[in-house]
């Protein structure tokens, strides 16, 4: 697991010739397809590269992408300092948050929100071996679907195969953080404190029943963390169709290299 999670090398700045790599997969795959599986390809098709080389270059390709995602996100402050999967207070209580910073008590708020985005990064590690078995299983099929889909396609095929089972392995893990950061004691001093300024409620005849039971804050931290998760595969994914990276093994190096070839 830990070399697995170990960040790679940074994405490299390539020539446009190398930035058309999947363009280059698609077609070497499409012509595989016309003279069967275990054939090599001509020089002229894909650098003499097999269908099979050239379905285990993209598996590559995707598993370093994932890796980054994960590892980014499952770090300290991973979430937190990332705008683009920052969670952020629900939307139910958005009175409560207006009331609390009006009334200078915004602290209550960050700390409340600050632990919810700390328990959604000690869920992200396990995606790593999810990811990996979605991979594994990659048919030459759901590959040319990839090579030939939209820019999304691989981050679509990843949600499609890899949800259910992110789901039911990430919140039990969120329950447990949940309690270890102090999510809970967080939320209640929050609304407690709430509570107590809500002066517009009692003027109208009641406090407000603004509130949130432990499970729904599981199940939001559950939701957004994956929601944060897959967005993060979706950048690695734009970032492999546009800037392939770096080629850090013999089969990516084979792979890029009969790419940048032709």
């Amino acid at each position: 697991m830990k070399a697995f999670l170990a960040l790679l090398v940074a994405v490299t700045s390539l020539s446009s010739t190398q930035a058309a790599l999947l363009d280059t997969l698609k077609s070497a795959l499409t012509a595989t397809n016309t003279l069967g599986t275990n054939s090599v390809l001509s020089s002229a098709a894909a650098g003499n590269l097999s269908q099979d080389q050239i379905v285990a270059g993209l598996k590559e390709a995707l598993g370093k992408g994932v890796e980054r995602a994960v590892s980014s996100l499952g770090q300290t402050n991973g979430f937190m300092t990332n705008m683009n999967v920052h969670i952020s207070m629900p939307g139910k209580l958005a009175k409560v948050e207006t009331v609390l910073r009006t009334a200078g008590q915004g602290h209550l708020v960050d700390d409340f929100v600050g632990s919810m985005n700390h328990a959604a990064e000690q869920a992200v590690p396990v995606a790593a071996s999810v990811f990996a078995d979605s991979i594994k299983q990659m048919s030459i099929a759901d590959a040319q679907s990839i090579l030939s889909g939209t820019n999304d396609a691989a981050t679509q095929y990843f949600r499609r195969t890899t949800q259910t089972n992110l789901q039911g392995k990430f919140y039990p893990i969120v329950q447990k953080a949940t309690d270890q950061v102090g999510v809970t004691a967080q939320y209640k001093a929050m609304m407690g404190k709430f509570t107590a300024l809500d002066t517009v409620g009692s003027l109208l005849g009641g406090k407000s029943k603004l509130n949130l039971s432990t499970g729904d804050i599981d199940s939001y931290v559950t939701d957004k963390a994956m929601d944060g998760l897959f967005k993060m595969v979706a950048e690695e994914e734009k970032n492999i169709r546009a800037n392939p990276i770096a080629r850090t093994t013999d089969l990516l190096q084979q792979v890029f290299g009969s790419a940048t070839k032709k």
